[in-house]
């Protein structure tokens, strides 16, 4: 695909970055925007058109005090854990974008949100550009809606779908998917639906569009086998907000995720299980994801995480095996391999009693859950004490704490919040970082049990 830009009489062609639009006057095998290889490809610029119900006109510059724009509320999708993640709703003139595997639930997560508000007064239009619209009732009479209100366009020009979708008023315009839809006023035969151009010109139309119109708009976005939305890396910097919706697709439970949002917080996880009729929301995920642990679990651990601003409980399992080749694999689902090998190695470091060097260790977090922050290390380090002990923990222990390389243990933050669910739940003794409560006295019935390093947290655990 070619730029081509007209300088006086001539024209030249332009390289952009596939992952990040970085431009370049010629091909490079590395681009000096974000250091990706062969990531440079010729496109085309489409034609300077204004797009059909947008004024091409300038405005006059306006001095931000003197601007005064009213309060207009947010539109809740009656999704419980959705509207959790968007900050309470979507913005009016919003652009989302969300992004998960194939069958993880995208489209079945939207539709519900669609079916949820559609109505006569308040229309929904739904561009189906990967299913036909008798397909979209199929899966809607699935998952129990009636589709009053619900406009199917199966049309995947984009100028005349908006056309079309702006005739019906909408709340809302949801496009499934992104890379199935493409301008008509993109030049270029290697200009197709999913093309670098087409994704960009597409998202840029679908932008402008929703602002002037003040109507919020979802996209679908297909994902590569990295997790990234697929198409140029741009994409997440036109929109407003980028979503994603995660879990293995063989579990029940998915989680959605905001890696963007210029109108709330990122920090907000959404939990939902999918059910025969769709996707249910979870409003006590810590029971859930640790229901089935047995009183006598061997190589398990509680650890107290927060999703965003919600405490949730989760299990850490560990399995230690002796290895059969020279050098012992360090396996981890759910976590990151770079605190597995942390951990392994002050275990087998500092503590004698635990030799790894010969063993190989297996990590897992239950319910296809992943966690990032480092207090789950304690956890992590427990768990495989216990495997390796071939001895259970107390059924009523939890553990947070974020391991050091001299084998210390370092404070968490809201200790308090994760504390009073854990209580919540009936645990009643928590090992925890000796440091935390020189900062904090949290408020709470668990019995504490302070530990200055990593040899000490495994005695109490072990003792009580």
């Amino acid at each position: 695909m070619t730029i081509t830009r007209k300088v006086g009489h001539r024209e030249r062609s332009v390289f952009a970055c596939k992952e990040c639009g970085h431009e370049t006057a010629k091909w490079v095998d590395r681009c000096p925007g974000c250091d990706a290889w062969n990531s440079s490809v010729e496109w085309r610029e489409p034609k300077a058109a204004a797009p059909p119900g947008l004024t091409a006109t300038a405005e006059a510059p306006v001095q931000l005090a003197e601007l005064h724009i009213e309060n207009t509320p947010r539109l809740p999708l009656g999704i419980g854990e959705l509207d959790r993640v968007l900050g309470g709703g979507l913005v009016p003139g919003s652009l989302v974008l969300l992004g998960g595997d194939p069958g993880i639930g995208k489209s079945t997560l939207i539709l519900q949100a669609a079916g949820s508000i559609a109505s006569p007064k308040r229309p929904v239009v739904y561009l189906a550009g990967e299913e036909s619209p008798s397909q979209v009732k199929l899966r809607a009479e699935r998952l129990g809606l009636t589709g009053e209100g619900l406009y199917v366009i199966g049309e995947t020009a984009l100028e005349r779908a908006l056309e079309q979708a702006a005739a019906q008023n909408p709340a809302l315009v949801i496009v499934d998917s992104i890379q199935t839809v493409y301008c008509e006023e993109l030049e270029g035969g290697r200009s197709g639906p999913g093309s670098l151009a087409q994704l960009r010109e597409s998202t840029l139309l679908l932008m402008r569009w929703a602002k002037q119109s003040s109507v919020p708009v979802f996209l679908i976005g297909h994902v590569t086998k990295d997790g990234d939305i697929a198409g140029p890396r741009m994409l997440e910097h036109i929109v407003d907000v980028v979503l994603y919706l995660e879990g293995d697709r063989y579990s029940a439970y998915r989680l959605l995720r905001g890696v963007k949002n210029r109108f709330g917080s990122v920090d907000e996880v959404g939990v939902f299980e999918m059910a025969g009729d769709g996707l249910r929301g979870v409003e006590n995920p810590s029971e859930a994801f640790i229901a089935e642990r047995p009183a006598d679990a061997i190589g398990s651990a509680i650890v107290p995480t927060l999703e965003g601003s919600r405490p949730v409980l989760i299990e850490v399992q560990a399995l230690t095996s002796p290895s059969v080749t020279p050098a012992p694999r360090r396996t981890a689902n759910g976590l990151d391999i770079n605190r597995l090998l942390l951990v392994t190695a002050v275990l087998s470091r500092r503590l004698n009693m635990v030799q790894l060097a010969q063993q190989d260790v297996i990590a897992n977090v239950i319910g296809g859950l992943r966690i990032g922050e480092p207090a789950a290390d304690l956890g992590l380090a427990l768990a495989i004490v216990s495997s390796f002990k071939d001895k259970a923990f107390p059924p009523d222990l939890v553990a947070i704490g974020e391991v050091g390389l001299s084998g210390e243990l370092r404070s968490v933050a809201h200790l308090e919040r994760r504390l009073l669910e854990a209580e919540r739940l009936g645990f009643k003794r928590c090992v925890l970082p000796e440091s935390t409560l020189t900062r904090q006295r949290p408020q709470t019935g668990i019995e504490l049990l302070p530990a200055a390093g990593l040899r000490d947290a495994v005695r109490l655990a072990l003792n009580h």
